[in-house]
């Protein structure tokens, strides 16, 4: 069967000429009336788009880029004039590279007089050039250029705005938390370049996360929709019936039908202010790996399900470790927030606040705690560990031949710790084998308990019955984190 894919919803052409509020410290942006009457009647649905459509402009961007000679697979614009059915690069091309223009049409919505305009970063990115396009009361149109204010990466959002006096109607950012499966919306944008098209539709899921438009891994909290959206909606308002915008229009399910979905305005009202001033929004850090929990792993803590986030490695001196949160904690609720799965914390952490003090509750040895956190923000760069590892020698029982780790071989296999006991052989077949175990992991902790030399591992393994399952925390080059193994 094959995977259902999401795509970006940006429209692109390629020719030779010529995209649940969270924080709470610092400002939110909260321009709106204090009220706003329901502008549809049946299935009449003009007031709304009157009222909606002077304030959603039309993005065009220029972009000069470096392509190599054809053959198109070489192409890196390839997928999207094949998806999109859009024209490809014509003509021959010399050898080598040379300079292409390259042009996209998105959508974007206005949000203060001032000429500021909400969108997806992925409209804007690496633009040379912006130009936003308005519509007049009586249908025409008016171009104006406009200049990125503050972009927000992980959360595929942009500020832009007009650099004169953009003169347009504004929309109002209604509460996204308020919207409930079911609920009635109207997509707008400029779908395949079609200006100021409308569509509607139902709220159809909400706090999707386990999304990666188009590959592009961030920190994504989609509402679903099946609203009529398509490659050029791209930053466009998803709106209420009240004419409110709940949410920012930015990806598809290209294997679907119907399947649209949008970032949650209240997410993007807490960046806006930071957007404005700073350029970028500050994402605040705990400082910790995080990995899922399975059944098995749920059942060697004691908990009745697999819900929380398993903490594979704490970063050393990072906001976690001053709070005393430890490897193998499970962390329950974030901020007062329930963290359901490991997909929630990455979320509910850089959204919370630099600077700001929250209360964490872990499961540890089989009960509940909690810490409070003193959140930094996030560095620029990822920390990382770098543990380039080879192979070693010894047994333990379960498919597996292990080592204590001495100053010669950690040098060897270049280590980056000499706690524990390294892996030398994995048997093919094994149980270790099938369980994702590779010679030179490093063997941290066993149900619980350190690891401290090979002879006693070999001997806890062997006192576990058959069909036990033990709980192995490791280290490996993909970091630090936990597996459930049962013994055969």
């Amino acid at each position: 069967m094959r995977r259902p894919f999401w795509v970006l919803l940006f429209s692109f052409t390629c020719a030779l000429s010529g995209s649940t509020a969270f924080a709470r410290s610092g400002q939110v942006w909260s321009e709106k009336p204090a009220s706003s009457p329901t502008l549809v009647s049946g299935n009449d649905y003009s007031a709304l788009a009157d009222k909606v459509i002077p304030a959603v402009v039309s993005i065009s961007i220029r972009q000069q880029v470096k392509t190599s000679q054809y053959p198109s697979q070489q192409d890196p614009f390839e997928y999207f004039h094949r998806f999109f059915g859009l024209p490809g690069p014509r003509g021959g091309h010399p050898q080598g590279r040379q300079q292409a223009p390259l042009q996209g049409i998105g959508t974007g919505f206005v949000i203060s007089s001032k000429g500021l305009i909400l969108t997806n970063n992925h409209v804007v990115e690496n633009a040379d050039l912006i130009k936003v396009t308005f519509m007049n009361p009586d249908g025409s149109e008016r171009t104006q250029e406009a200049k990125v204010l503050g972009t927000a990466p992980e959360y595929d959002i942009a500020l832009i705005q007009t650099t004169e006096n953009a003169k347009a109607s504004i929309t109002h950012l209604g509460d996204s938390d308020k919207m409930k499966i079911g609920h009635s919306v109207m997509a707008v944008g400029n779908p395949f370049g079609l200006s100021h098209s409308v569509s509607v539709g139902i709220i159809s899921a909400k706090e999707r996360r386990d999304i990666a438009p188009s590959g592009r891994h961030g920190l994504y909290n989609f509402i679903q929709t099946d609203a009529s959206i398509n490659p050029g909606n791209s930053g466009g308002p998803l709106i209420n019936m009240r004419g409110e915008v709940i949410g920012i229009n930015t990806a598809i399910n290209a294997a679907g039908s119907g399947i649209g979905f949008a970032i949650p305005i209240n997410m993007v009202k807490e960046m806006i202010p930071q957007l404005q001033s700073k350029g970028k929004y500050s994402r605040s850090w705990i400082g910790i790996r995080i990995q899922s929990l399975t059944e098995e792993l749920a059942q060697t803590y004691g908990l009745s399900s697999p819900h929380g986030a398993l903490v594979s490695e704490v970063i050393p001196e990072g906001p976690a470790a001053e709070a005393g949160i430890q490897d193998g904690d499970i962390i329950l609720e974030f901020d007062r927030k329930t963290v359901r799965t490991s997909r929630d914390l990455p979320l509910y952490a850089g959204m919370a606040g630099v600077g700001n003090r929250v209360p964490v509750k872990i499961w540890r040895e089989g009960r509940e705690r909690t810490y409070k956190i003193l959140l930094k923000q996030f560095p620029d760069s990822t920390v990382a560990l770098n543990e380039e590892n080879k192979e070693g020698e010894k047994t333990g029982g379960i498919g597996i031949t292990v080592a204590n780790i001495t100053p010669e071989l950690q040098q060897d296999l270049q280590l980056t710790t000499s706690h524990g006991v390294v892996i030398k052989k994995v048997e093919p077949g094994s149980v270790a084998a099938r369980s994702g175990l590779q010679p030179g992991d490093v063997l941290l902790r066993l149900n619980g308990s350190k690891i401290k030399h090979a002879r006693g591992f070999a001997h806890a393994v062997r006192k576990i019955a058959s069909g036990g399952i033990m709980r192995l925390q490791i280290s490996s080059r993909r970091g630090r984190l936990f597996l459930a193994i049962k013994k055969p």
